[in-house]
């Protein structure tokens, strides 16, 4: 399929907030880059408000002059899915692009998918963060089985969901074709900051160097382990802060208990609102390392944020982490325990080793590119 290409993305985008809103702006907008018909058909209703575990879904940012977003598509409502369905079987277009991540949203998918497939053109390609969910439900596995039943072919970003993807294809699909391409970077969020200036603008003591966890807050990416790692008596004689900056999608009292019960109250930095794009620069730019002590993962945007701003990492060996943080060259990958993760952090302040690991982030984030995921997807509907 070659020239110029209609392409639509079936996702979030403003005014959804969030990873995967600013995971498919910047997608198709490397496929406009480079002179496609893209455009995003995006939810009027995303989740239902007693589903979301935020205190929003939307944005207050001003929406992207350069990308058409269309607010279509009614995650609950049947009837919309054959509205929205029967509109992109008309548009015909070459390619329809779904991001995956949750099997709630696979009915609403796999519909209109079918629904586009009967003007036998438009192929179907799902970029999947993740097939098999990090919180099961009852019935997900009904509904997994249903949404890639309609795939044309799958983007996996760490090879554990490739092999999720395997256990779903029965006959006679077993031969849908699955690349992998690694999360591209995260590169919407401005050039970095010096430290000092990011240090200012978030009115934090410059005497100290910080340590960051970012992102939603959910049990399964381990917050409770790096609370209790950070408890050890060996970090109350450096002059170090943890900065927590990310929304709780989970309850909060059991992670304010730690902070508590360890007396981490003046050395534990909780910024727990949703943290715009706009200020997303800052965070990272006062960071000396970020931490990401998750218990089970597939891939994780936040490291292709920390990539960006060339900050060293400490991530666990789970999922596809480890493929992207080489150990001892960015960052340190380690077990999901207190002990390890204690330990990594140590070893990173006493031994000074920031500006050797943020050379080497500089280096290594060259593989993450957002053309190799567009190139991805031209050879996927090739194949």
């Amino acid at each position: 399929m070659s020239g110029k290409k209609k392409i639509v993305l079936i996702g979030s985008a403003h005014p959804l907030r969030g990873g995967l809103a600013t995971f498919n702006e910047r997608l198709i907008r490397e496929f406009r880059d480079r002179g496609d018909d893209a455009c995003i058909y995006n939810f009027q209703l995303q989740y239902p408000s007693f589903f979301f575990p935020g205190k929003t879904q939307f944005t207050s940012e001003a929406a992207p002059a350069d990308l058409p977003i269309y607010i279509k598509v009614n995650s609950i409502n049947p009837l919309n899915w054959y509205k929205v369905g029967k509109e992109l079987q008309r548009l015909n277009p070459d390619i329809v692009i779904v991001k995956f991540w949750v099997p709630f949203m696979a009915p609403c998918f796999g519909t209109i998918c079918r629904i586009i497939k009967k003007n036998r053109h438009s192929k179907i390609v799902s970029i999947v963060d993740n097939l098999i969910p990090h919180e099961k439900r009852p019935g997900d596995k009904l509904l997994i089985k249903y949404w890639v039943a309609c795939v044309d072919g799958f983007i996996v970003m760490s090879h554990s969901v490739e092999k999720d993807i395997r256990k779903f294809l029965t006959p006679p699909h077993t031969l849908t074709p699955t690349l992998f391409c690694p999360h591209p970077l995260y590169d919407n969020f401005g050039l970095p900051v010096l430290k000092s200036d990011a240090l200012q603008k978030l009115n934090l003591d410059p005497s100290y160097h910080y340590i960051l966890f970012f992102g939603f807050i959910r049990d399964y990416k381990g917050l409770d382990l790096l609370l209790r790692a950070f408890a050890d008596k060996r970090f109350q004689d450096k002059p170090l802060k943890l900065i927590i900056a990310g929304e709780f999608y989970c309850d909060p009292k059991p992670y304010l208990e730690i902070i508590e019960k360890n007396n981490l109250t003046d050395r534990v930095i909780m910024s727990n609102d949703f943290i715009p794009d706009s200020q997303v620069v800052n965070y990272f730019c006062a960071a000396d390392l970020v931490v990401q002590p998750y218990k089970n993962a597939t891939q994780s945007g936040v490291t292709q944020i920390a990539y960006h701003f060339n900050k060293p990492m400490i991530i666990t060996d789970v999922g596809g982490l480890s493929e992207i943080v080489p150990d001892n060259r960015v960052g340190y990958v380690v077990k999901p325990e207190v002990l390890e993760l204690k330990e990594a952090i140590l070893k990173f302040f006493n031994e000074n080793k920031e500006e050797e690991f943020s050379k080497n982030a500089g280096i290594e984030k060259s593989k993450y590119s957002w053309n190799s995921m567009v190139q991805s997807v031209d050879k996927l509907v090739e194949l």
